[in-house]
């Protein structure tokens, strides 16, 4: 159940019947020639909405701008500082704990969200006031993802491409040839790290337009099959953390001295 969709009653009676929210985090940044900048959070806001009906969990509005100075360069990317960003989604959390959530999926679709989001769970950890996870979708199946693309890339390739294409019907397809022979197809290709240091910063740095992967190989039905997959994944992990004791969730205690034991 999508949250900005409903009255504040009947906001009451979801959250209620809940401990578990989903959060889709995305990104405003520019993917390549060939796909609009709102990819990362159309893609997150899709599974999010997706998998909160299939396990009757509720899914808030989606936080559209992320961390995203490494896109800099290339026209209309959006970014905040990190510890904006990270201030931003606990302050949101603590006002989900407040209705009543104290189970949180951040529904990731940015890589540059990933470390911020991982950071904002382990300080609601550490004081008790959720236990929240950072959720990556691609990550949830790898398998899949590896069988249906040559040459993927980290970044408007083929796999967000395809979900692009599936939900949004928002690729220009016109040019997706110019997306592969102008930017880097094959990671391969490149060297993006000596003797254990990564050698750069910016995206721009490895592909001149942006994007990573043959974006050649999408169709809109290979995004039907990466949503459907992934749906199905995150839909199985709200619907365990739903089920846990929040004993297990919650932090533990302070290991006792060896003199406080044998009191």
């Amino acid at each position: 159940m999508y949250l900005g969709d409903v009255s504040w009653p009947e906001a009451g009676t979801h959250l209620d019947a809940t401990d578990v929210a989903l959060v889709p985090v995305g990104s405003t940044e520019q993917h390549g020639p060939h796909l609009p900048l709102s990819t990362d959070h159309v893609i997150a806001e899709g599974l999010a909405r997706e998998a909160a009906d299939r396990a009757g969990v509720v899914c808030t509005p989606t936080i559209t701008v992320g961390v995203s100075p490494h896109h800099r360069q290339f026209h209309g990317t959006m970014s905040v500082e990190a510890p904006v960003f990270r201030d931003y989604v606990e302050s949101l959390s603590r006002s989900l704990v407040y209705q009543g959530i104290d189970r949180i999926v951040y529904v990731n679709a940015h890589g540059g969200n990933v470390e911020h989001l991982r950071e904002v769970g382990r300080r609601l950890h550490e004081d008790g006031a959720a236990y929240a996870v950072e959720w990556m979708w691609d990550e949830s199946i790898p398998d899949l993802v590896d069988d249906l693309f040559e040459q993927n890339g980290p970044h408007a390739g083929p796999k967000e491409t395809s979900m692009v294409w599936y939900l949004a019907d928002n690729v220009r397809e016109d040019e997706l040839a110019d997306a592969r022979d102008g930017g880097c197809p094959a990671l391969e290709d490149i060297r993006t790290t000596y003797n254990g240091a990564r050698l750069f910063y910016d995206a721009i740095e490895n592909s001149d337009n942006g994007a990573f992967g043959d974006p050649t190989d999408a169709t809109a039905a290979k995004g039907e099959r990466l949503f459907e997959a992934a749906s199905e994944q995150l839909a199985d992990l709200a619907e365990w953390l739903a089920a846990q004791p929040w004993e297990t969730l919650a932090p533990r205690e302070h290991v006792r001295s060896r003199d406080e034991s044998k009191r």
